[in-house]
């Protein structure tokens, strides 16, 4: 027998004084309410509902709500009241039914006594609302969406939290100077959460704009102090915008703006857009900074004409030293770079050095902060040393302590293509995916397949945009352009023949002929720049070791170069000491 209960009331005055009347708990006790009118919800908890509703009922953004729901447990407490909030804010913003009105600085991931079982009564009290009607899906089906994954309500780590907090103490003091300009960046591997900080950013810039003086600002929240009448003005003002310079994330996360209220009509920009934009901006938001690209052959001809044309308009004259970055830092007086120069793929892409530079620009400045925290892989930072230094020339000895992590190598593409399958049936969001080591073939309807091995044969992906979540997907073989900045439950990688052993050197080296995306591994003629051998294969390790950090839960590998999978299977087989 459930502890819990819900109590159901129209948001009117005349239901709140009856309700006081008859609930002795409604006026001293803690509690998590849900108030909504079908279409938009806001989510609360406090220590008396009778109080915290006179409240609500005095704010002009709230006037249109018109049913609550509050949750009575006599087992609660305030740190259980805040966990549930946050936890069915969090799924609400996931699920999609509902638009979340709630601001993101209250959204925590703190532990208390007895967590693990609330977390049960939790699980329970979702069901009831779920039968009720407030969400459409399960808990693991909304986990594994888009909406769930690129949604501004997260509880951010600490060092993530310490980043934006520092970002926006910053910015507060740099709006008061118009002539200031700054830079700062975010830096970190894969998994480390810089898309969740870029998107969280964005949310707290507009709740600054436009938060409810009438609401009540969480006492604990490591931004509380930012809601303050003299920073509502300032940030009310601002033209914000966030640059996601690869098609498929943008948008998807411009799918996520626009469940979010707060969000509904902030500009999510391809670099070309910031550059013509009719006014220039406060603060530009760059996420995957390090897809930003320098002069050269761009991915069609009608962009390569463009991108001077753009220069030329900025700067006066087309200097071919010119880039996306430099664009973007004209016309924003404040640019924020979320970045890992480790998932640069391409020879357009902007090259190391120049983000050496920034780096040494920021960390000069105090604007440089680093994530180390592994947010998406379940096997931690262990996990990820070992992907990085699997495809090297210093390979690891043995496979490190991956606790519940699963990484395992086939020889079967069929058989790996199989576990995938049930994966996929088991948590969903489970795909493979591949290096560019094939031909598109099937691309012009030829009916060719693209990769043939084992007697499986296989296609590239047919979609370009949310491929993941197509329903073809699971059939099919994503490419680094489709999964790039997105996480799947497990990840089946199959390594091509653009990577293998030398027999001679016993060196990895870059295939060139078996390596079929064209602008991967073009020569940048038009600024006198060859791609090396050494080049080549820097991207496509690049390449793969992205592909094998996208699997949160586990890794599988499939390697076609015999010589490197005898080397993978040889630590594979080694246990560790």
């Amino acid at each position: 027998m459930t502890a819990f209960e819900i109590e159901e009331l129209r948001f009117t005055p005349e239901s709140v004084e009856e309700t006081r009347g008859r609930l002795p708990r409604f006026s001293n006790w803690p509690v998590v309410y849900l108030i909504e009118d079908g279409r938009e919800i806001y989510v609360g908890e406090t220590g008396s509902a009778d109080r915290r509703m006179r409240q609500h009922l005095k704010s002009r953004q709230k006037e249109h709500l018109k049913e609550v729901r509050i949750v009575f447990d006599e087992r609660f407490n305030g740190s259980a009241c805040l966990d549930l909030e946050s936890l069915l804010i969090r799924l609400l913003g996931g699920d999609g039914k509902y638009e979340v009105l709630n601001r993101n600085e209250g959204i925590t991931n703190q532990d208390y006594f007895q967590r693990s079982e609330y977390n049960d009564t939790f699980k329970e009290i979702f069901e009831e609302l779920r039968s009720r009607g407030y969400f459409e899906r399960t808990i693991p089906e909304i986990e594994n969406s888009d909406l769930f994954k690129l949604s501004p309500y997260k509880a951010l780590n600490t060092e993530q939290g310490v980043a934006v907090l520092d970002i926006m103490e910053g910015l507060v003091q740099d709006l008061h100077r118009p002539e200031v300009r700054t830079l700062a960046a975010i830096q970190g591997d894969p998994g480390t959460g810089k898309t969740i900080v870029g998107i969280y950013l964005m949310k707290l810039m507009r709740d600054l704009a436009d938060f409810d003086p009438t609401d009540e600002v969480e006492g604990d929240s490591m931004f509380s102090d930012l809601f303050v009448e003299g920073n509502r003005e300032l940030f009310r003002s601002l033209r914000i915008g966030l640059v996601v310079p690869q098609k498929s994330l943008r948008k998807s996360i411009s799918r996520v703006f626009r469940k979010v209220p707060a969000l509904r009509d902030a500009q999510v920009l391809t670099p070309y857009e910031v550059a013509d934009a009719d006014e220039d901006f406060d603060v530009i938001v760059v996420d995957e900074a390090h897809r930003l690209t320098q002069r050269g052959a761009q991915a069609f001809g009608t962009l390569t004409k463009r991108y001077g044309e753009t220069t030329r308009r900025l700067f006066g004259e087309d200097d071919l030293a010119i880039n996306q970055l430099d664009w973007i830092r004209k016309r924003s007086k404040h640019t924020i770079l979320l970045l890992d120069t480790a998932q640069s793929v391409r020879p357009i892409d902007i090259e190391p050095e120049v983000f050496d530079r920034v780096l040494d620009e920021t960390r000069a400045q105090k604007r440089l902060y680093p994530l180390d925290t592994q947010m998406r892989v379940k096997g931690g930072k262990a996990y990820l040393e070992f992907a990085r230094t699997l495809l090297s020339d210093t390979p690891p000895r043995a496979v490190p302590d991956l606790e519940d992590y699963e990484f395992e190598l086939f020889d079967d593409l069929g058989a790996m293509h199989q576990r995938i399958r049930e994966r996929d049936k088991e948590r969903g969001l489970s795909r493979l995916v591949a290096g560019y080591a094939w031909k598109w073939r099937s691309k012009k309807k030829t009916g060719l397949h693209d990769i043939e091995l084992d007697g499986v044969a296989l296609d590239w992906n047919v979609s370009d945009v949310d491929w993941i979540a197509s329903k073809t997907s699971l059939e099919e073989v994503g490419s680094i352009h489709t999964v790039q900045g997105y996480d799947l439950n497990y990840a089946g990688v199959i390594i091509g023949g653009d990577l293998r052993i030398d027999p001679v050197t016993g060196l990895l080296v870059a295939d060139k002929k078996n390596y079929f995306d064209t602008k991967g591994k073009a020569n940048n003629s038009m600024r006198g720049r060859t791609t090396s051998d050494e080049d080549l294969l820097r991207y496509i390790l690049n390449v793969y070791r992205v592909l094998l950090t996208r699997g949160m839960r586990g890794t599988y590998l499939y390697v076609v170069d015999p010589l490197l999978r005898r080397r993978v299977a040889s630590i594979l087989d080694t246990k560790p000491a």
